[in-house]
């Protein structure tokens, strides 16, 4: 019995440590190996035939061909998942498969595509199947977009080893993602950010298949959109090298079409407005000459330097308004736009007169009233001018219980994961962006000069041993974005108001020189939970174990194709899989995250 037990440990320690080389991310949603008989892939010959063709897919055919054939990827980690929802086979005859090497190898890729004509839009169909075997590759999706999603796992497939591109065995996939919104935002008003890191992000966001890159594009400190209606806002941009043209937006759209990401513009107001407004008309403005005050916060007019929050009770607020997205709307081509609504601060309008006075002439108002008179004068105006498309706002004012249009209005979620089940049970459509647990900025520290909290003496210690400045501390790993359960303790019917979810980088200390870095590979972590989920559908266990290797290869396969992807590891943890686990127990993670749900 001894010798029994003996050799069936030794067994699973010999499938744990030498399984198969490839290992997707996000891994697909199915996925059966049905041999372990090496295919080889003649990648320089590799040809596309479509059902029909289609410059998006053949441009598209183009590149992963151009990638696979450069880097010559080979894993560093080569650990199979260790759950059975993604059984990639053994390396148990890894001779017998190396000595299979066919002549040639196969050269073409049938793809097959059912609905040419659907538009890249939020749940837009991104199923998709692919069959490999020594007879040949065939690729089925449901539109152009699926078609991309499975090229993106196609290109991860392909193994060089033994001087030659291979498939390790013969596969049958169907994937399809679980969450239609997979985003990522970036914040170009703090400090800038070059189109080359734009176009970057929206490179790594297809490589992981995000699919929607929200974009900040101004705050109070900087205004770096072009508008023509009034090109006096630019003055407030950082530099005229630090401008984004219209024709910038129109390449850069398509650009990111063309790899399956969704550009989403967000315009912030009522709050966190100043810069280019003020260049307009300075009246627009309330408290954009006052002190900040974050040493008094009683006093504060805003959270950070500058302060500045458009005059809710200013006419010309909404002319503007109304301006600037008739114009920003013909650029932009989502069915989604979002028009900020964030942090609004009452010490900020009492310097506004116009704003004064109307309390004045009634006591009984609050700031809910006058946060409800910009909502039901702005969104109609929003509404007027492209029926079809919704807009998203940050939560903050329905938290606030103010009213905002359910059937109109998607709301982003950021306070905290608590808020999540209040807003679905309202009715509320959510798109989840919970500074607890998806903020990348996170725990680097405070940027605000001039600060004594630094000091080393006692009456600081709770703050340098705590926070140190950052807010929103601590620094959000791979593992706290991954096993977060952010639909947890919602029925059927409130997780479907759940559209997605968003991983966010503000920029008060990121520009172009540090964005990959601080967003790759942790994003990815995102990608697989609203892609196929953290957790094994059979068991319900958390799959961050399983996670661990396709991360660490997700990050080595970036650097490989010259992205600039944080380390998340020492190189022993990867080429030694699970030597660096904190717990021998592999099932450890299973049993504490079966208790929190």
């Amino acid at each position: 019995m001894k010798l029994l037990l003996f050799l069936i440990s030794l067994f699973h320690i010999v499938q744990v440590s030498v399984g198969a080389k490839v290992n997707p991310l996000p891994a697909p949603r199915n996925t059966t190996w049905l041999d372990s008989n090496s295919i080889e892939i003649n990648v320089p010959a590799l040809t596309l035939r479509l059902n029909r063709p289609n410059d998006v897919l053949e441009d598209a055919f183009i590149r992963i061909k151009g990638s696979i054939e450069s880097v010559k990827w080979y894993p560093a980690a080569t650990e199979g998942p260790m759950s059975s929802m993604q059984p990639f086979p053994t390396a148990t005859n890894l001779k017998k498969r190396l000595l299979r090497r066919q002549i040639g190898g196969i050269s073409t890729v049938d793809v097959n595509v059912d609905d040419f004509n659907a538009d890249l839009q939020l749940g837009v169909n991104e199923t998709y199947t692919i069959d490999v075997s020594s007879s040949g590759i065939t690729i089925n999706a449901a539109t152009v977009w699926a078609a991309l999603d499975a090229f993106t796992t196609f290109q991860q497939l392909i193994i060089y080893e033994n001087n030659q591109f291979s498939i390790e065995g013969s596969v049958s996939i169907w994937d399809s993602p679980l969450f239609g919104h997979r985003g990522l935002l970036i914040d170009t008003g703090r400090n800038f950010i070059s189109l080359a890191k734009i176009y970057e992000q929206v490179d790594l966001m297809s490589l992981s298949k995000l699919n929607a890159l929200h974009i900040h594009f101004e705050d109070t400190a900087s205004w770096p959109l072009f508008i023509e209606a009034f090109p006096e806002m630019t003055n407030d941009a950082y530099s005229p090298r630090e401008i984004y043209q219209p024709g910038d937006l129109v390449n850069l759209i398509i650009y990111a079409k063309n790899r399956g990401v969704r550009i989403i513009p967000e315009i912030d107001a009522p709050a966190h407005a100043r810069a280019g407004w003020q260049q307009i008309d300075p009246s627009l403005i309330a408290c954009g000459n006052s002190w900040w005050s974050n040493d008094v916060y009683t006093f504060a007019t805003g959270n950070e330097p500058p302060p500045g929050q458009l005059d809710i009770l200013y006419n010309k607020t909404y002319d503007v308004l109304d301006t600037i997205y008739q114009e920003l709307g013909t650029i932009f081509t989502d069915n989604f736009y979002h028009i900020g609504g964030d942090e609004i601060n009452g010490n900020c309008y009492n310097f506004s007169s116009r704003i004064q006075e109307w309390f004045a002439e009634n006591s009984t108002r609050t700031y809910n009233d006058l946060t409800q008179y910009y909502l039901d004068t702005a969104i109609p105006i929003f509404e007027q001018n492209n029926p079809n498309r919704k807009l998203i706002m940050w939560e903050d004012m329905v938290l606030n219980n103010n009213t905002v249009p359910k059937d109109r209005v998607v709301l982003q979620s950021w306070n905290g994961a608590q808020y999540i089940p209040q807003l679905v049970k309202e009715g509320y459509d959510v798109i989840v962006s919970s500074s607890d647990h998806f903020y990348l900025d996170c725990g680097y520290g405070g940027w605000i000069t001039n600060d004594p909290r630094y000091l080393d003496i006692p009456a600081n210690e709770d703050f340098n041993n705590g926070n140190g400045g950052s807010w929103c501390n601590p620094y959000k790993t791979w593992q706290r974005i991954y096993d977060y359960d952010f639909t947890a303790n919602l029925t059927d019917a409130e997780a479907q108001h759940v559209l997605g979810a968003e991983v966010a980088l503000w920029s008060e200390q990121v520009d172009s020189t540090v964005i990959t870095q601080k967003i790759w590979p942790r994003a990815a972590a995102l990608a697989e939970s609203t892609w196929s989920g953290n957790r094994d559908p059979d068991t319900g266990y958390l799959r961050t174990t399983e996670l661990t290797q396709r991360i660490f290869n997700f990050r080595e396969y970036l650097v490989a194709l010259g992205y600039d992807a944080s380390p998340l590891v020492p190189k022993y943890c990867i080429v030694n899989p699970h030597s660096c686990d904190f717990y021998k127990n592999q099932t450890i993670l299973d049993e504490f995250g079966l208790q929190q749900t």
